[in-house]
């Protein structure tokens, strides 16, 4: 009797990897942005605005922010992004006690460039609740009061423009103040977790000003009558010849608790937005009230 063997086929299965744990997942992206903001810290200095932003948007997978006050500084970067087409979000803070000029600013802008740029709000029942707490101008009765206005109408907006961004880019430099001085060009923002890049960080508000001038980039009126720092409306006056170029924002308040919370050093610290030395002060003043031309360019 013969014997019939009968062979199944075997069958492949693959071994997949283990799934990566998230808390390991998240922990190798932070790694890299570390490491990525590092080597951008370094290539940064050679280059020219146009040239910092593109390789921002090279380098940085994912989506980047970059959030404008529509000052000299954010108008600057602005052009350098609109004027390439970079795939960047470009985000205000509308606080709704911004000035007139600014929105007029704004509009200019979304006409030069033809783009719609994102406007994120407060919550209306956070700003409710304020107002009816503070009275409409209760900021100023303690500094408290002034950072749990700035905490609603500014950093918990700003929370929600970067949830999901891998960079944030913001128009801080170095001679604004002795604070800001610590930034560095590139640095990796310890508490919102992601990179944070400041491309005119070592320019001169005299540079900027020329860059402006040169590009005929839109800019705020109110730039030509003394306010080389625009922020909200019942928080910025103009400035006097000589004074630090930050000293119109929360002017009643003493310089070193003047910060709002939206920038933080990279070790965590919040920056102080009139914390300035003697050397600030001569590099701030104003060539001071040196006008860019006869009113906003078009």
């Amino acid at each position: 009797m013969s014997e019939v063997l009968n062979l199944r086929r075997a069958t492949y299965v693959p071994l997949l990897d283990p799934p990566v744990p998230q808390f390991v997942a998240r922990s190798t992206a932070e790694a890299d942005r570390r490491e990525n903001a590092r080597s951008l810290a370094t290539e940064f200095r050679p280059l020219d605005l146009f040239e910092r932003v593109a390789i921002l948007r090279r380098r940085v997978p994912g989506r980047i922010v970059f959030t404008t006050g529509f000052g000299l500084e954010g108008q600057a970067i602005a052009h350098a992004i609109f004027s390439q087409a970079l795939d960047i979000e470009v985000v205000t803070l509308d606080t709704g006690r911004l000035f007139p000029e600014t929105f007029e600013v704004w509009a200019a802008t979304e006409r030069r460039y033809a783009v719609r740029i994102v406007a994120i709000a407060p919550n209306d029942n956070d700003v409710e609740a304020l107002v009816a707490r503070q009275g409409i101008d209760g900021f100023r009765d303690s500094v408290d009061a002034r950072l749990e206005c700035c905490g609603i109408r500014k950093v918990a907006p700003l929370t929600r423009a970067l949830s999901g961004a891998n960079a944030w880019i913001a128009g801080i430099r170095a001679d604004q103040s002795s604070t800001r001085a610590q930034f560095g060009a590139v640095s990796f923002d310890e508490r919102r977790m992601l990179i944070k890049a400041h491309p005119l960080f070592d320019w001169t508000r005299d540079r900027v000003q020329a860059f402006v001038r040169a590009h005929r980039v839109p800019y705020n009126a109110l730039h030509d009558r003394g306010f080389p720092s625009i922020g909200c409306a019942p928080c910025t006056r103009a400035v006097a010849p000589g004074e630090p170029e930050r000293a119109g924002r929360w002017w009643w308040e003493q310089a070193e608790k003047k910060e709002c919370g939206l920038h933080v050093t990279g070790e965590g610290r919040f920056a102080h937005a009139g914390a300035v030395s003697a050397s600030d002060q001569n590099v701030g003043q104003l060539s001071s009230r040196a006008r860019l031309g006869s009113g906003a360019v078009a």
